[in-house]
């Protein structure tokens, strides 16, 4: 490896430091913590090396949130290839679990934190909003589609962001209740994993036509 190539690891290394750090701060603390001299104490850098990388506050929270929805959409894209609509959404709500248990941190930032508004229509820009393989809301509706026009649901259920938010909101419940109530001693949670599956053939299974039933297209 070259000096430049080396430099260049180096630097990236110490963004994403800058960035874990930065997330912690926000998730814990909420976004008026999270200051250039807090993120510089917590990876013992000076606050003038965090300006090397970052010009400002603004810029560093705009990037952390562009970087989490990216990485959480990539994760989900995973599952275009199964070719099955029904068991594709069935693999998505797996994969959506399996990213809030690796990242809890990440998706108490993404999901569980309130972002400041002026940082909305930088959020949209970066992550490319209704691209698919950017967009993480547009990947779940575009999988809803193709199981809906492949005649898979019956035909109350043709409205694909309701099936999509549904879906969703199905899935946050559950990750949000262990991600908050884990450690409660008063409430003993049942295995998430467990819970997603059960939870993912209610409602599958609720908007599925049943077999034989005729193909129903959408309308």
């Amino acid at each position: 490896m070259g000096i430049k190539e080396r430099r260049e690891r180096e630097k990236q290394a110490t963004r994403q430091l800058i960035l874990d750090a930065a997330r912690e701060l926000f998730v814990n603390e909420g976004y008026e913590a999270v200051t250039m001299r807090r993120v510089a104490e917590k990876i013992e850098y000076s606050p003038t090396a965090i300006y090397v990388h970052f010009k400002d506050k603004a810029a560093l929270i705009r990037e952390l949130c562009a970087h989490d929805f990216l990485r959480f959409a990539e994760t989900l894209n995973k599952v275009a290839r199964v070719q099955d609509p029904m068991e594709r959404l069935r693999k998505l709500g797996r994969a959506y679990l399996a990213f809030a248990q690796e990242h809890p941190t990440t998706y108490k930032l993404l999901f569980m934190q309130r972002h400041p508004a002026e940082f909305e229509d930088e959020d949209r820009r970066a992550i490319q909003q209704g691209n698919p393989e950017q967009d993480a809301y547009a990947f779940v509706c575009k999988m809803v589609q193709e199981a809906r026009d492949a005649g898979c649901f019956k035909p109350e259920y043709q409205d694909v962001d309701l099936v999509s938010q549904t879906l969703w909101g199905g899935l946050h419940g559950l990750v949000s209740l262990h991600l908050v109530m884990d450690k409660d001693k008063w409430l003993t949670l049942r295995p998430l994993g467990k819970s997603v599956d059960l939870m993912l053939d209610l409602l599958l299974g609720g908007f599925a036509r049943p077999p034989g039933g005729g193909t129903t297209r959408a309308r």
